[in-house]
């Protein structure tokens, strides 16, 4: 089993951790590095997952270079011998799971995009036949085919809070009607195209979070792109609305901890290996299947 990397430590380089992420400010550009930490229900657990920031990692860039040509985005180069000094001399701790990228202001909302009734939106159309206030057909199934996805911003939370659903208006509000309207249609844009791309490689992509930022006045997308933890990836052999789906995520660990009444609200707990071993399976099939490579790192 790959050796789990929970913190990367650069000599005398501080670095601000995030739910999964250690980022290194460079000045005009960000070090980050995905680590093994797992978070579920906001709560980050004690033990990681092997592999998985590598997998995150590694599908961001495959996205990153999938959208070349149809949106600026912020990677530089994940080629550790590329970074600056020290990080250069740390393959150990960076290889196949760091970005140097462009800084940029991040924009204070999440990009969601949905194109299935599933989640918090399942719940929604039950009460209102709406999902974020969007009026949605009658009759619709759970984890049924929007007619066209549609755009559900949430605010972005600090570190340890919750984000919240915002509706369109409120998103104009925050980050101005403008960049609004850019981050909604480039964000649909992009969502149809890698829905388009996911469908051939067997696997529906229900929805998604983009997030983005400002550089020099533009508009450019940020972070990770389109991985597991960002996503609802459903095998498309295996769809049937009307049900929850089969997905390529952290679900071994919602419902493991689901089964113990885990206090949402305390502190994270030891996963046993077997829920180790079989998330780490699913994270890097969910590479495999989307790229069409082998996992070899």
């Amino acid at each position: 089993m790959a050796e789990v990397v929970l913190q990367t430590n650069i000599l005398n380089t501080p670095a601000k951790h995030g739910k999964v992420r250690d980022i290194y400010d460079l000045g005009d550009k960000l070090l980050i590095a995905a680590t093994d930490r797992i978070s579920a229900f906001d709560v980050i657990m004690k033990n990681g997952i092997p592999n998985k920031g590598v997998v995150l990692t590694q599908i961001s860039k495959f996205w990153f270079e999938f959208f070349n040509g149809t949106v600026e985005h912020h990677l530089i180069t994940d080629d550790v011998k590329e970074f600056p000094a020290p990080f250069c001399n740390c393959p150990a701790q960076l290889e196949g799971r760091s970005m140097l990228v462009k800084k940029t202001t991040p924009l204070l909302i999440e990009a969601v995009v949905r194109g299935y009734l599933a989640g918090s939106g399942w719940k929604e159309y039950q009460k209102t036949q709406t999902v974020h206030g969007n009026k949605l057909p009658a009759g619709m199934k759970q984890c049924g085919k929007f007619p066209e996805p549609i755009f559900t911003p949430s605010t972005k939370a600090e570190f340890g809070e919750h984000d919240e659903n915002i509706n369109f208006e409120q998103a104009k509000e925050i980050v101005g009607a403008e960049i609004a309207e850019y981050v909604k249609n480039k964000s649909i844009e992009i969502f149809k195209k890698a829905s388009q791309y996911a469908q051939t490689r067997g696997i529906i992509l229900a929805d998604t979070k983009f997030e983005w930022g400002i550089i020099d006045g533009r508009v450019i997308l940020i972070d990770e792109v389109l991985t597991p933890d960002s996503s609802r990836f459903w095998p498309a052999d295996k769809y049937q609305p009307g049900r929850d789906q089969e997905s390529y995520d952290k679900q071994f660990v919602r419902n493991y901890l689901e089964d113990i009444n885990f206090d949402k609200s305390g502190a994270g707990v030891e996963l046993p290996p077997d829920i180790v071993l079989k998330t780490s399976a699913k994270y890097i099939e969910a590479y495999e299947q989307l790229t069409g490579k082998n996992f070899d790192f």
